[in-house]
Formats: C-alpha cells, structure tokens, sequence
C-alpha cells in the first residue's frame, strides 16, 4: 500500500509517519495542502490521510480538487471539528472517512483497513505465529479452535507485537498504540499488561513468545514457539 500523509504538526506527522511503516505501509509525508495535491499528481496512492487545517489549500480544498480531477483512491480526513455539519462537509468534498483529534492509534488503524478494503485492496487480516491466530477484523484470538479472552488493551499489545514479529519495538511505540499518542504511562503499566497476556497466550510453553528486550522494549520471537 502506498499512502501519503497531509498534516503539519512536525511531531504528530512523525508519529503517524512511524505508526504507518510499521503496518508495512510505503508512506510520503508533507505539511500542507498544495504539496499534498501536487504529490498525488505524480504519485498511484491508496489513501491519502489529510489534515482539515493546513497552510497553502486545506485538506477540504484537497479532497474536493482531487475528486474533479477523478482521484479515485482512499481519503481520510484529520480534524478537530466534530459537529455534524463539518463532517457531512468533509463527506461531501469526496472523504470517505474521518477521524476527531485527539484519537487512538488504533481508531485511525481501523479506519485506515476499513478504507483501504472499500478500495477493494487487500489488507492482511489474520497473523499466524505457532499454534496462535490473531484475527485482526473480528479482534479474536485462537489457539487451535479454542478461543483465548483478551481485554482491549491485551488484544492491542499483541496485535502490536504480532504485526511486527520479530522487530524490537520500544516502550514509547507500544505506549502510542495501546494508551494513544498524549497519555503518560508507567513502565509499571505496561510490564503488568504484557504479564497478563503471557498468562493468557503461554500455555505449556517453557518461556514466554513475548520477549523482554532489556533497556528497550518487547518483541514475539518465532524461535520458540
């Protein structure tokens, strides 16, 4: 999937930026709304995510002159505007989704698949590791025919975790897509998060597919399953 992101804010854009590859995304990204048009000129996107408010053309602008020109990919609207009013606005500038700021990695996760598969582009939707299947539509997890209860933020971190098997990802990322981009977690949180969820997934397992990364974070090993 190639995807190209419209916002400025320099640190939300970086977050976001990082969020996408990790999904295994090719991502570009730029900070307002003339370079996100001229981009797409030259360039077979997916999605495009545009911000509302960006100097130059909004991402209203954006969307309604890319639509005129027959666009025919994805697009998500960012906005603080939430009244009903502005949404039936965004909608009818061509979006086919929006998203509200301040919002939760895995809000603006879920509405990227659920473009994406009104796009009629395939979007990976199981994730096999050992005996373990994580279904990311449905949010269920399977070993064997036995389904394993996760609370929501248990689901998250393994799914997580499971997207990026065998990558190290620290405790910033993980805390940026369970608990959302502004909220300040302890250390203590997180380890009492990933203790339950080993207890739930480790069955007559002699040590856990969770691995401690020591001074960085965890990551799921397919070595020891």
């Amino acid at each position: 999937m190639k995807i190209l992101l419209a916002e400025d804010d320099q640190r939300l854009q970086k977050n976001m930026v990082h969020m996408i590859k990790k999904q295994y995304h090719q991502v570009d990204a730029v900070d307002n709304g003339q370079e996100a048009y001229e981009y797409t000129l030259f360039e077979d996107y997916d999605l495009l995510i545009l911000d509302w408010m960006m100097p130059q053309l909004s991402g209203i602008e954006v969307c309604k002159k890319l639509r005129e020109n027959g666009f025919s990919g994805g697009i998500l609207m960012l906005t603080a505007k939430d009244s009903c009013q502005n949404i039936i606005e965004g909608l009818d500038a061509g979006a086919d989704d929006y998203i509200i700021k301040p919002f939760k990695t895995e809000e603006l996760l879920a509405r990227m698949r659920a473009v994406l598969r009104r796009k009629d582009k395939p979007v990976e939707n199981t994730i096999v590791i050992g005996d373990l299947v994580l279904q990311l539509n449905s949010r269920i997890v399977k070993r064997g025919d036995e389904e394993i209860p996760l609370t929501k933020n248990e689901f998250l971190l393994l799914e997580y975790l499971f997207i990026n098997k065998g990558h190290v990802l620290t405790r910033e990322q993980i805390y940026s897509h369970v608990w959302g981009f502004e909220a300040e977690i302890s250390d203590n949180a997180l380890d009492a998060l990933v203790k339950l969820v080993r207890r739930k997934i480790d069955k007559d397992r002699k040590c856990s597919i969770i691995q401690n990364v020591r001074g960085i974070g965890y990551r799921v090993r397919e070595d020891n399953v």
